[in-house]
């Protein structure tokens, strides 16, 4: 069995309307929630074999702040340009292009591109992944190779304002 989860960014900032979008950070609200996400992920048990991020600004502080929760090394998050406002079908390329050693990994980019993934995946609909939101789905294939529409199976969705953060 494999298990994805599927993480949106945290609120990002859009208090100055001139920075650009790969740039622009987390505002205090995704400062304070994201490093809360990731503890709820440690006490449901996750303990992922890869985290994976977009390098955008506020991707990246919100894995930066998961990964410390989740006592993963913040060296060992793979930074790949890719997931920046990536579509269905890169998404689904990255999934499948993962080792088949990893049985855990936690994916975290943007929206719309994570939404339409996790309902890609799971047939399921989610309508919208809120920021710092994660999907988790599950996958009895033997590879990542293997993942595709419809095979996974949603087995939680979690966002901030489920557990009042």
């Amino acid at each position: 069995m494999r298990r994805l989860i599927i993480m949106r960014h945290a609120k990002s900032d859009w208090s100055n309307p001139s920075d650009k979008d790969f740039d622009r950070s987390l505002n205090e609200r995704g400062h304070r929630v994201a490093p809360k996400m990731g503890g709820q992920l440690l006490e449901m048990g996750i303990k992922p074999d890869l985290i994976v991020s977009s390098p955008a600004e506020r991707a990246k502080l919100t894995a930066e702040y998961v990964t410390e929760q989740l006592d993963y090394a913040l060296d060992d998050i793979n930074f790949d340009e890719e997931l920046y406002n990536a579509s269905v079908r890169v998404l689904l390329r990255e999934v499948n292009n993962f080792s088949d050693e990893l049985k855990e990994v936690l994916l975290i980019a943007h929206n719309p591109g994570l939404t339409y993934f996790a309902e890609y995946l799971t047939g399921e609909e989610i309508g919208n992944l809120p920021t710092c939101g994660a999907v988790c789905v599950e996958f009895e294939n033997d590879s990542w190779a293997e993942v595709s529409k419809d095979l996974g199976t949603m087995k939680w969705f979690i966002y901030p304002k489920k557990f009042d953060f």
